[in-house]
This record gives C-alpha cells, structure tokens and sequence, in this order.
C-alpha cells in the first residue's frame, strides 16, 4: 500500500479506512486456537466458530481445529475453547457435568457485558439487552439473567416492551451494533422509561465504534464502498449500513476479492475500502490488488486513530516464570 496521489492522472482514487481489520478480541481468540494446537495437539474442539469470518475459520480448520455447534458433538474429556463471543452458565454447567477441558476464548469486552447483566438482575432490575436474536453474543449474555432479560432488536420496539414506563429499568448491548442506531433505541428508551439506568460505560466496543468512525470519514467522498467480512459478522454488516447513511452512494460487503463483481465499478472513480473486526489483513489486501487490475491506482490509507489495546492469553497458554507461575 502506498500514499497515492488523490489527483491521479485517471481522476480514480481508492482509500483505504484505518482502523479496520482484527481488533484485540478476534486476535486473543484466534492466537488462543492457535497457541492450544501448538500446546495440546490436533484436535482441538470450538464451541460455534471463534470468530466471524470464514477464512479464519478455515485456516484453524486446516491447522487441527474441529468446530461444532454444541457441546453434544464433542467427545468426553476432550479439549474444548468457547468463541469469543461467549457462552450462557448453562454451556458451562454442561461443560463440567461432561468432564470436558475448557479454554475459554471470550472477548473480554464481552465478558463486561455478562458481568454488567449480572449485577443488574442481582439489583431486581428488568434489563433491556439491545441486539440481533439468534446471535451467539446475545444467547450468552441472556443466558446470565434470562427471567430478567427483554430483547430489544430496533429503536420502533421500545414502544411495545409491556413494563411499567414508572419503575427503573437498566439496558444493556450487544458489542457490535451500530453505534447511530443504538444511539436512537436508547433515547427512545430514555424518553419511555426516564428512570433508565445506564450500564457503567458504553457496551458497544472500542473497534466497533473506531471501525464506524473511520467509515464514516471516508464513505461520504465516496462512489463505492467496499467492505471485506463474512455475512455473519454482525460488525461488518454495520459496516455497510454506516456507509450508505454517511454518503457513500453505493457499498458492499465481500468476503475476498473473488467475490468483486465488475459491475459495481461502471463509472465510479473515488472508492472506499474498509474490513470488518474479525478479518485478516491478507484479504484486504486481495482486494486492493484486484483494484489495481481493475485499473486504480494503489490505496492512500486514512488513519482515525491508532489502536493499541490488547489482551492476555487464556491462563491455560500463558507462559510460565522460572518458578512455574503463569504470567
């Protein structure tokens, strides 16, 4: 990738979002696959994928990685890692009761969440948990109260939750949303229920939020956005909404340069590139280099902010000091 000249003789110009790509997370939870293969052996079992992106999860699959949907599917006293997008109490009942090695993979971020719910249904709060159905965040952080947990998917359910508008009630999110649209489902919120009782800090995660902001930097110079994730990453999928209410006059999300689609290209000159929180380097890069086939010049990168949070290892793959202490 090189600064291009934003004048380039063509009048084409692509820029490329920064932040974008692995946020601390995904990186601990995919080092931690990594790390239990290189420490345990083939194979190693993962509860749902451990992150959201196809490639990756191919990849941990070539290198001995197994991945299953439940835990059913898993053979007693095996080696299992939960996602980094969590599990319920009951996952982890069952797990103990089958006699199965643990290493669990949460994103920490995540982990908050639960702790947050916890402490809300301990206080006899109903908690209003802001999210997608069906999404394995979501089923974890439910899992922890879950006769104290409403689902709240769109700013337009506030008006139907049947509690009284008079008693305090706490909200909760998913970490991955939109920040504009959780935003509006909060105010709503607010403004049925003023004895609204906030979460400690913002749930949605630093990388969703720096993710978001990048795009928005870029989407509204922009003819074409184009955004590298998988159809199941809920933070690449908002990637593409953010885009299209920025300006950007048309976006899409692939999941590697094969799936670009010449099309797209007929009379557009100023392109955006960003990627989800849960994708390699390498497949931006694909990209890129297929723009330049495609006749663009290389990529200017403009930079947000920078991003220098990381995470510690499960303790099962920390390494030990002289005397045998996990760091």
């Amino acid at each position: 990738m090189t600064q291009a000249d934003p004048q380039a003789s063509t009048g084409r110009r692509v820029v490329v979002a920064a932040p974008r790509g692995y946020c601390a997370g995904v990186d601990r939870a995919v080092v931690t696959v990594e790390k239990a293969l290189e420490r345990f052996g083939a194979p190693v079992y993962v509860r749902k994928q451990i992150v959201h992106n196809k490639h990756v999860v191919e990849g941990l699959e070539a290198k001995g990685a197994i991945f299953v949907e439940e835990l059913d599917e898993v053979p007693d006293g095996a080696l299992v890692i939960f996602s980094a997008h969590g599990i319920s109490p009951a996952v982890r009942a069952e797990a103990a009761r089958r006699g199965l090695n643990t290493i669990d993979a949460t994103c920490p971020l995540v982990t908050k969440v639960h702790h947050e719910a916890k402490r809300f249904a301990e206080q006899g709060l109903p908690i209003l948990l802001i999210g997608h159905d069906g999404h394995e965040e979501v089923e974890g952080t439910t899992g922890e109260a879950p006769e104290h947990i409403t689902l709240i998917q769109h700013p337009e359910d506030v008006d139907g939750i049947d509690l009284p508008t008079d008693q305090p009630v706490a909200w909760l999110s998913q970490t991955t949303l939109s920040v504009d649209e959780t935003a509006q489902t909060v105010n709503r919120l607010r403004d049925r229920f003023p004895n609204l009782v906030d979460p400690p800090s913002d749930d949605i995660c630093y990388a969703t939020q720096n993710r978001q902001d990048a795009v928005r930097q870029i989407a509204a110079h922009s003819d074409l956005m184009i955004v590298v994730g998988s159809s199941n990453s809920s933070n690449s999928v908002r990637l593409v909404e953010v885009a299209l209410d920025a300006g950007a006059q048309a976006a899409y999300r692939v999941d590697d340069a094969s799936e670009l689609d010449t099309a797209w290209f007929a009379g557009v000159s100023q392109i955006g590139v960003t990627s989800g929180a849960s994708v390699p380097e390498s497949l931006v890069e694909g990209v890129l280099r297929r723009l330049v086939e495609l006749g663009y010049p290389p990529a200017a990168e403009e930079r947000l902010v920078e991003e220098s949070l990381t995470f510690s290892l499960p303790p099962q793959l920390r390494p030990h000091d002289s005397r045998g202490r996990r760091r």
